[in-house]
């Protein structure tokens, strides 16, 4: 990662043929049956039973595998908590787990395990089509496993603390939106661990993306701009920082697009805030055709202990693409390497309306010249569904590793998502606009920061 730079995406910084970057994450539309959980747990219905019933062998496979979405203030456009809700919805369900479009997974299979595939078991998806055909029966709630409790919005358990933009964002009904910053000051007088971490939008519809960062005392990214106000690049006075607002080394706490998941690390592992840190909260919104406001949250978690490792959320990014206009199987690819040792957790990969597929490959280089690859994920890309993909036994990189990040576009006809097949498309924050970034979560000692770790030894 030799021109390491977190790259807020939208105007170019210096040209560079590959970096590590943020990008813009897309707007999703929400519309579908269950996402995933950090720990799945098989609930299967017992092949032997008679008959299956709603609260002995649905509802508890509706707790582990729908319900972080599907309930009362979830991002769900139903709730799949009471019978009388999951009843009226039967046929739709079999329809959906049979096809395995619900819940949502990526990942090619045979390609590496994750810890959060939420991927339901053959069993499971018989035991929904059983009980939808013989009739949706309640069985008795005395059989219900005991009400699964959520904290508010909130997907993790209830945060230790909630930090929210001051002041709302204004939302026009029409046209494009710049980037909006807000600066919020931890007031933290020493450093803190964070062990889970959630971005929750108020206006989630039009929430493009959203980057928290960490700034520390002494940074000088943003120095001019005002804290706890909105405000965007252009409204910043001083020559140098219009262009300065959209580049910034600092760390990265976390990385939202509607559908992806908040951070929960083990108890040895967990991302710092130090003392006197602002956190910076990058907003890119989109309209929607009707006017309102935003006014974005973060829940904080924090860990009880100081733990052995620190994660970093890094990034592997080309933003020095055209595709062509028609080009049906467009490759863009992205490499670096790791300067220090590490421990890969997970992946983030993101693209935009022409995103077609994803993967991540460690690259080998052998004698006389020959490069293999040893490939860690594949994912067929949804833009509706920008999920992380977490392994299940975390793999230990040395240093000098190198890395590649793949990604293919459909700029054709053939792409129902397709703002424009005639156009050449370029990196830009819009959602008509192309990225290619790939994000990764890394684990490394507990003393050693992100500036640090790309100093090489």
């Amino acid at each position: 990662m030799t021109n390491f730079r977190n790259a807020v995406p939208g105007r170019q910084g210096p040209a560079q043929k590959r970096k590590w970057g943020v990008p813009a994450l897309a707007l999703l539309s929400l519309v579908a049956l269950g996402p995933w959980t950090t720990n799945s747990r098989a609930h299967a219905s017992a092949a032997q039973n008679t008959q299956v019933t709603f609260y002995r062998d649905v509802l508890p496979i509706l707790q582990e595998h729908c319900q972080e979405c599907h309930r009362g203030g979830g991002t769900g456009p139903m709730a799949l908590e009471t019978y009388a809700q999951t009843k009226a919805l039967a046929a739709v369900i079999v329809n959906a787990t049979q096809s395995k479009a619900m819940p949502p997974w990526f990942a090619e299979q045979g390609i590496g395990r994750f810890s959060n595939d939420p991927s339901l078991t053959e069993a499971q998806i018989a035991a929904l089509a059983a009980w939808s055909k013989a009739g949706a029966a309640a069985g008795s709630p005395a059989d219900a496993p005991a009400k699964r409790v959520w904290a508010e919005s909130w997907t993790i358990p209830q945060p230790d603390l909630v930090l929210k933009m001051p002041h709302a964002v204004a939302l026009p009904a029409h046209g494009d939106i710049d980037y909006t910053y807000e600066i919020v000051p931890t007031g933290f007088t020493e450093g803190r661990w964070v062990q889970m971490v959630e971005v929750l939008p108020e206006a989630r519809g039009n929430v493009h993306h959203a980057v928290v960062y960490v700034r520390p005392p002494g940074s000088q990214w943003l120095a001019h701009a005002p804290v706890g106000t909105p405000f965007t690049a252009a409204m910043l006075t001083e020559p140098a920082d219009p262009a300065g607002a959209m580049w910034t080394d600092n760390d990265i706490l976390l990385v939202y697009a509607p559908g992806s998941s908040p951070d929960r690390w083990p108890a040895t592992m967990a991302k710092y805030i130090p003392a006197g840190s602002d956190l910076v909260f990058q907003m890119h919104y989109t309209s929607n055709g009707k006017a309102t406001h935003d006014q974005t949250r973060v829940g904080l978690r924090f860990a009880k202990t100081a733990p052995s490792q620190r994660v970093l959320t890094l990034q592997l990014t080309n933003d020095h693409f055209v595709i062509p206009p028609g080009a049906p199987d467009y490759r863009v690819e992205a490499r670096g390497t790791l300067p220090n040792e590490a421990t890969l957790l997970s992946f983030f990969p993101h693209m935009h309306l022409r995103g077609k597929r994803f993967e991540y490959n460690i690259v080998r280089r052998g004698e006389g010249g020959a490069v293999s690859f040893d490939l860690l994920l594949r994912v067929r890309y949804h833009f509706h569904w920008q999920m992380s993909y977490r392994l299940a036994e975390p793999l230990r990189l040395p240093a000098g590793t190198e890395l590649q990040a793949v990604a293919w576009f459909d700029n054709s006809r053939e792409n129902p998502h397709n703002p424009d097949p005639e156009a050449a498309v370029r990196w830009g924050e819009q959602t008509y606009d192309e990225m290619m970034v790939g994000f990764f979560d890394v684990a490394v000692a507990a003393g050693l920061d992100k500036k640090n770790f790309f100093v090489r030894h």
